[in-house]
């Protein structure tokens, strides 16, 4: 599978004209793989991550994205997006006065980072390579005009566990950590709030992405998934998040298919309907 999102993104890139490529780097497992498959792909030397640190990025976060970049022997830029961030929350302030902060104010920094990595792509050349894994697809857990900006998803059809095992498999064959451990090892999160993890808003990745897999590869019925083992109310919200989400799925850039089924032209599924069976 390592070797198809390879080959997949080396052919999407050059066959385009495109000859370097941009990542977000946030010293997560997602965009440290995405980057490892590119430097494979393409060459170091055609591979830029730009670290895009906020208020509520940890120290640990960075050092991780800049021992991954040491480790792939690629070139990197850091914007911090505070002086973007204060600035939007002023602009917004008379709007959003009187309302509980929440989502709208998280995704506005995940906007800036795709403007910021849009920018910079729109100056040099350079195409974008989004981050987004399946699980996050799936469950619409990912930022319209944010962290999905980008020319091409590579591991879009990758659920998250089989991330953390391609990433493992990667060290392994390398004998090295070519993905650094302590990226391995810390609980994944979006880092747009004090203290977020992924867990705040979806299941843990081991119980969900099996029902993902059923649902939509299999086709499996939210009774039949109920009736493997899964938890009733679970695959029904499960079933929810996926079906409401084919608006953003839409909107998201191409990329490598290494299921029996991926989201797009696998699964006919249409983004209006008063269907909700």
């Amino acid at each position: 599978m390592y070797g198809a999102l390879v080959l997949g993104t080396r052919d999407y890139v050059h066959k385009n004209g495109f000859s370097d490529v941009l990542i977000g780097l946030s010293g997560g497992v997602d965009s440290s793989l995405v980057a490892a498959i590119a430097a494979d792909a393409l060459g170091p030397e055609h591979v830029t991550g730009v670290l895009m640190p906020s208020r509520y990025s940890s120290a640990g976060s960075l050092s991780d994205a800049h021992a991954l970049a040491e480790r792939l022997a690629i070139r990197t830029y850091t914007v911090p997006i505070e002086p973007a961030h204060a600035a939007f929350e002023h602009m917004l302030s008379p709007v959003f006065e009187n309302t509980e902060a929440g989502r709208a104010e998280e995704n506005v920094q995940s906007r800036i980072r795709g403007n910021i990595l849009m920018s910079i792509s729109n100056k040099f050349g350079w195409l974008v390579l989004t981050t987004g894994n399946k699980s996050e697809m799936a469950t619409g857990y990912a930022t319209l005009y944010g962290d999905m900006a980008g020319g091409f998803a590579v591991i879009k059809d990758v659920p998250k566990t089989l991330v953390y095992a391609l990433c493992h498999n990667l060290n392994e064959r390398a004998g090295r950590e070519v993905i650094p451990s302590a990226v391995l090892d810390k609980p994944p999160s979006a880092e747009l709030r004090p203290d977020q993890q992924d867990t705040d808003s979806l299941p843990p990745y081991e119980v969900l992405d099996p029902i993902i897999e059923g649902y939509v590869e299999d086709d499996l019925s939210v009774g039949e998934l109920v009736a493997q083992g899964h938890d009733d109310e679970l695959v029904r919200r499960v079933a929810r998040m996926i079906d409401r989400n084919e608006y953003k799925r839409r909107q998201a850039p191409p990329g490598v298919r290494v299921s029996p089924k991926a989201f797009g032209k696998d699964r006919r599924l249409p983004i209006t309907n008063r269907w909700f069976g």
